[in-house]
């Protein structure tokens, strides 16, 4: 079951809502401490976590998968959302620094395609960061909240499904050790739960943030030529055109919605 876009913008809405947005803000940070000059994707709802990436980054934008719907972001300045398919995101090669996944693996019926995508569109030193449900905690058993929709997972299980697709797991974090519950002291007490959880019991936190890089060595052809016949997509407001980095045969000008590519060295896949 995967929530729709407008059951997460009530979520991220309410207290408890605004509370994780906190917490997760600070984890997402821990593992981007800098983000100047970066082309950053945000990939499922990803725009509560957003707004201060935005304040650093170069350019950001976000992709919503079309089961879940699309929401206007931001509201005061040109929109950076736009709609996908998960096995077929309208970016171009290697054209994003950076990736966020957030409400997004869990729910998506074919994870290795996604995954393969955001492998496509990742420039050659690029980075995954993942947040997703933690088997072992509380928050995915509570159907309250967009955590208990999906698959969760366990950081045994995340890593190993990063690995098979190409990417390499740099570091694990976790969050949300205060439990699912709407009580004002809970929320009021929500600090303390962290310091207490990252101390003492780190494998029941409510989510996993896991940051993985790209890796180009081993890759197959299939993930590196996913996207060899892809339709025109319409660009973001302010982004320039980008030419796909490989040379098609059919030498045929990539439309994607996407944000301008810089001079890096080729990722050719290994056989």
């Amino acid at each position: 079951m995967r929530p729709d876009v407008f059951e997460l913008h009530d979520f991220y809405g309410s207290r408890q809502g605004q509370l994780v947005r906190r917490l997760l803000n600070r984890e997402i940070r821990a593992h981007w401490p800098d983000l100047q000059g970066q082309h950053v994707l945000g990939l499922g709802h990803a725009t509560p976590f957003m707004g201060p990436l935005s304040l650093e980054a170069e350019r950001v934008a976000v992709i919503m998968p079309r089961a879940e719907g699309v929401m206007r972001w931001p509201k005061k300045r040109p929109n950076l959302t736009a709609l996908g398919q998960e096995n077929d995101l309208p970016i171009a090669d290697r054209s994003m620094d950076r990736v966020l996944i957030v409400h997004a693996l869990e729910t998506t019926e074919h994870a290795g395609r996604l995954l393969r995508e955001v492998w496509r569109i990742l420039a050659d030193d690029g980075e995954v960061l993942v947040i997703i449900p933690n088997r072992r905690g509380l928050w995915c058993l509570s159907e309250r909240t967009p955590f208990g929709q999906g698959r969760p997972y366990s950081a045994a299980q995340l890593k190993h499904l990063l690995r098979s697709h190409l990417f390499s797991p740099q570091k694990t974090g976790s969050a949300l050790f205060v439990p699912p519950f709407r009580s004002n002291l809970l929320l009021k007490t929500a600090v303390a739960w962290e310091r207490l959880g990252l101390r003492f019991a780190q494998k029941f936190a409510g989510v996993l943030v896991m940051r993985a890089q790209k890796e180009i060595y081993t890759a197959s052809l299939s993930a590196a030529s996913a996207s060899a016949k892809r339709p025109a997509y319409a660009h973001f407001p302010g982004a320039r055109p980008a030419i796909a980095a490989e040379q098609r045969s059919h030498e045929r000008r990539d439309t994607s919605l996407s944000l301008p590519p810089r001079d890096r060295p080729t990722s050719t896949p290994c056989g």
